[in-house]
């Protein structure tokens, strides 16, 4: 069943390997949503700053440049992106990338250690999730005149 649901996906992933995997389970699962693929933090935020929303971002935590954790502290800190959905999908088992992953406010953290089925569970988790969740319209705010001459006063 496809999706009605547009959402653009980021894929920040330096692995060559893990980014065809996750690419293939889309595949395989009939998700037709554009991913947009990034080898390191550096072009994902390049990437984040160009993509039309909703979007979501898929991010690695170990890779050159600019980690998934540096990348995720960005995105927070952004006026424009800070409420971007992120998944983290990593090989780092370790507790303290887990606690800063959370802390920063990840949608989830899933490991890759099953090469085949850690995919399939994570594209599956991820679609689920944008078919149960609602996204706002992305519109600019507009101030009427009204607005701004009432607090001018």
């Amino acid at each position: 069943m496809k999706n009605s649901k547009t959402v653009n996906i980021l894929l920040v992933e330096d692995d060559h390997i893990d980014a065809k995997a996750f690419l293939r389970a889309m595949q395989n699962l009939k998700i037709g949503n554009p991913v947009t693929l990034a080898s390191d933090g550096v072009e994902g935020w390049e990437a984040l700053q160009a993509m039309e929303r909703p979007n979501m971002v898929i991010l690695d935590i170990n890779m050159p440049r600019m980690t998934g954790l540096e990348l995720l502290r960005k995105i927070r800190a952004d006026k424009h992106l800070h409420d971007t959905i992120v998944f983290m999908l990593t090989t780092s088992n370790d507790d303290e990338d887990k606690f800063d992953a959370y802390d920063l406010n990840v949608a989830g953290y899933m490991l890759k250690s099953d090469m085949g089925n850690s995919f399939v569970k994570a594209v599956t988790l991820v679609e689920n999730y944008w078919k149960v969740v609602e996204f706002p319209v992305c519109q600019e705010k507009v101030e009427l005149p009204e607005a701004a001459a009432s607090r001018s006063a």
